[in-house]
């Protein structure tokens, strides 16, 4: 086995991983980085230009791991690309949203080569696309395999981050290679949490998100929803509203989930909830699955039992947060020109109001730079002329990740012995953690973060 790096740059961002074996190359994942554009956005694909893939694997639909797909499959035509079929059904949804984003970058940022692909191009592409239940060897094309006549197979395990999202174990000639994709080991209020296999592997590819991430003493996650139950209750009481910046996939159906059980348990009034075109398409494709997976609350039709306003960029401009409701609105990063960052400038200046962020932000984000600020100061919210906003409503951080524990993630390589570990997806610090811990804990692994673009030999 040989691997490759091809994230452009370090850190979060364009996923992508090229295997080698000896039945030929496969790439694990093709993301787009969230806030690049152009060049920059996408993996090193100009190393694939000479190279014939033979498939592509996806662990999960977001869209640092997704963006790039049919701009790889423009030119690796005919590859077959193995997907869950949620991952698929959430993918073609983050797809064609992306068109729609990049369309309108071009226009505000003249980029000549924008957008990066089409709509009709994401139909061409989904036809290669192939559904592979979970835990069932299958072959490189996504055939079930007979475990005789084929040296290397490929089987998909529930990673319990989002709807679809999978870990990939590859067996070749012997030896086993294990990627984590994205991963939560721990139950969410809807998505269970990871089954992954446990027996020893050779090579462990695994994530890194929240290494630079310590809990404090005696976090859990029923504690957390308490608090942000009685958050939201309190702002509730006073009349006022609760601003939740979400993803669209995960988050909000996450979101959406526990203020359903709050209402149910009669901690806060039947109250309308807001959320974006996003977020209900991407939320009609996990009630149309609730039967079909894994996940807690199975009978749960978000929106019929939650019935949320589904509100666009126009109705956004003209509500007014000052009327007691609840708006889960995308971006969790409030980028630019997104549904929360268009509210929030009506959020952040008003002291009567409540924002709360339930999740991860960038610190260049503008939700990171709101999370950072301090009371009257102006906070940056765009990159355009428009000037910054006073930050002057009540502000609360609570921590819902659909990432691993670092803990999580350390026991379970622990618990597989590999070899070698493959450190990816995470920031400097996260990584230097787990390299400290996994030297004492497993001193005959060797353990390295793959720098981009440089061939290692497993």
């Amino acid at each position: 086995m040989r691997f490759t790096n091809l994230t452009r740059g370090a850190g979060i961002g364009s996923n992508c991983y090229r295997l080698d074996l000896p039945e030929g190359a496969v790439l694990l994942d093709c993301g787009m980085h969230p806030e690049h554009v152009g060049h920059d956005a996408t993996p090193l694909l100009e190393n694939l230009e000479e190279v014939q893939l033979r498939s592509t694997i996806l662990t999960h639909a977001h869209q640092d791991h997704v963006g790039c797909l049919p701009l790889l499959q423009s030119l690796q035509r005919g590859m077959p690309v193995l997907m869950t079929p949620g991952t698929a059904r959430i993918a073609d949804i983050m797809l064609h949203n992306s068109v729609n984003v990049m369309t309108r970058q071009q226009e505000e940022l003249k980029l000549p080569d924008y957008p990066l692909f089409s709509h009709r191009s994401i139909e061409l592409a989904a036809r290669a696309w192939r559904l592979c239940p979970l835990e069932r060897p299958l072959t490189l094309d996504g055939d079930r395999s007979s475990g005789v006549s084929e040296s290397t197979s490929v089987s998909f395990h529930d990673a319990g981050h989002i709807l679809g999202s999978a870990g990939v174990m590859i067996r070749s000639e012997g030896k086993s290679f294990f990627y984590t994709g994205d991963v939560n080991f721990e139950d969410q209020t809807i998505q269970t949490g990871a089954r992954f296999p446990e027996e020893p592997v050779d090579v462990l590819l695994m994530e890194t998100t929240r290494g630079d991430a310590p809990l404090p003493e005696g976090f859990t996650r029923a504690k957390e929803e308490e608090r942000f139950a009685k958050a939201v209750a309190a702002a509730l009481e006073e009349g006022a509203s609760v601003t939740i910046p979400v993803f669209a996939l995960g988050k909000t159906q996450e979101v959406m989930a526990m203020l359903w059980k709050m209402q149910r348990e009669r901690i806060i009034p039947p109250t309308p909830l807001y959320v974006g075109g996003l977020s209900s398409k991407i939320t009609a494709v996990y009630d149309s699955m609730a039967g079909k997976i894994s996940r807690n609350l199975p009978h749960l039709q978000l929106m019929n039992d939650v019935a949320p306003y589904v509100a666009g960029g126009a109705e956004i401009q003209s509500l007014n947060p000052r009327k007691r409701a609840v708006y889960a609105l995308s971006s969790g990063m409030m980028t630019e020109h997104t549904l929360s960052n268009i509210f929030a400038r009506k959020v952040l200046p008003d002291p009567s109001q409540y924002l709360f962020f339930v999740g991860y932000a960038d610190p260049n984000s503008p939700a990171g730079h709101v999370r950072s600020a301090k009371p009257g100061d102006l906070v940056e919210l765009s990159s355009s002329d428009a000037p910054p906003v006073p930050f002057n409503c009540h502000r609360e951080i609570f921590t819902f990740s659909a990432h691993a524990r670092r803990d999580d993630l350390l026991a379970y390589a622990i618990k597989v012995r590999p070899k070698t570990i493959l450190l990816v997806h995470g920031d400097d610090p996260a990584i230097d953690w787990f390299k400290r811990e996994l030297y004492a804990a497993l001193p005959d692994c060797k353990v390295m973060a793959p720098p981009p673009g440089q061939p290692i030999e497993l």
